[in-house]
């Protein structure tokens, strides 16, 4: 079970993430969740949205370099410890986590994580077996 996320390469300059998010919005695309890691030229900006594919459209042609992956979408109850036993229970199954960020929902009752990682689907083998629930592109885009 996974759910694309759309990497695009962002230069480290004034402007470059208006450019981005002006597009999307005005396509209606809505931000779900984002996360930015950057070096002192360029970043790689990491979104979830509401239509991944027309997002995809809308960035290529404002000539953004894009490429979409699949990650594992993951629902957590928003507590103390909650994350800590997702990358125990990980860790304790020899699975290395390549990057991760997460986001709140509508309500104050859960927390979701985005993993990336290197089999999506035994990474959630793993999780729903210890009772961890993932969630659907069509749930990551409904949050």
């Amino acid at each position: 079970m996974s759910i694309r996320q759309i990497s695009v390469f962002v230069e480290n300059k004034k402007g470059s993430l208006v450019k981005i998010t002006d597009a999307l919005s005005r396509e209606s695309i809505d931000l779900r969740a984002m996360s930015i890691a950057d070096t002192q030229d360029f970043g790689i900006l990491r979104l979830i949205v509401s239509d991944t594919d027309k997002a995809v459209e809308v960035l290529r042609k404002e000539n953004c370099i894009v490429s979409v992956n699949e990650v594992v979408g993951v629902r957590l109850r928003n507590e103390p410890g909650a994350l800590g036993a997702v990358v125990s229970l990980l860790s304790d199954k020899d699975i290395n986590i390549e990057y991760m960020y997460a986001f709140n929902g509508a309500t104050p009752h859960h927390a979701y994580l985005v993993l990336r990682v290197d089999d999506n689907d035994k990474v959630a083998e793993i999780l729903l077996a210890a009772g961890i629930k993932c969630i659907t592109e069509e749930q990551a885009s409904e949050i």
